[in-house]
């Protein structure tokens, strides 16, 4: 953790208000996303303008993240990643199917179609796909940003300027450069599909 601009792998401990997921209610998280995706068929509604038809369009999107510590139980080192209050942070979470819903089980699942409903979206007879990512205390991280020191707190803060992912020829990668503090949680998030 003492050279700027290199990724290090550590474990998450959340500040004093964690986060919550809002559809599985996963509790103690430091970053939440959830995104309700639709399939548009022949004929059918968009999610969005750019949404094309036989595709699943994305119709809303959350993502929230707070300030967190990283810690290294073996050598006591703890340092605050400064990842809220509108930092440009580039999280990298897998996102896991929570829900599928085609229009012949649509009444199967209360907790989904009241998720709906507190969001003024409605289901008709749309097929749709709720997925949550999610990085929550306990998951090993891998950041990359600027490190600081300030009153004697180690801090992890967006960099100034974009930083390079390099190449990986492995995953037909070219360089790209990404804005703000990366974030990466590659830990399976054990959620099961609720077919509905």
């Amino acid at each position: 953790m003492k050279k700027s601009h290199t990724p290090c792998s550590r474990v998450v401990t959340c500040g004093s208000i964690p986060l919550e997921s809002s559809y599985q209610r996963v509790s103690r998280c430091v970053y939440v996303s959830t995104e309700l995706y639709e399939y548009r068929g022949w004929g059918g509604k968009s999610a969005n303008p750019k949404h094309r038809y036989f595709s699943w369009g994305c119709r809303h999107s959350e993502k929230y993240v707070i300030d967190f510590y990283i810690s290294d139980f073996q050598s006591g080192l703890r340092a605050l990643v400064k990842a809220g209050y509108g930092a440009k942070v580039s999280p990298f979470v897998k996102l896991a199917t929570a829900v599928d819903m085609t229009k012949e089980n649509k009444d199967l699942s209360p907790s989904f179609l009241s998720w709906l409903a507190e969001r003024n979206l409605y289901s008709d007879d749309r097929i749709m796909r709720l997925k949550e990512g999610y990085i929550k205390e306990g998951s090993t991280v891998s950041v990359m940003g600027a490190v600081r020191r300030h009153d004697n707190i180690l801090m992890i803060v967006p960099p100034p300027e974009p930083i390079s992912t390099g190449c990986q020829w492995t995953q037909c990668l070219l360089p790209t450069y990404v804005e703000g503090l990366i974030m990466t949680c590659d830990e399976n998030q054990n959620a099961d599909v609720v077919h509905v």
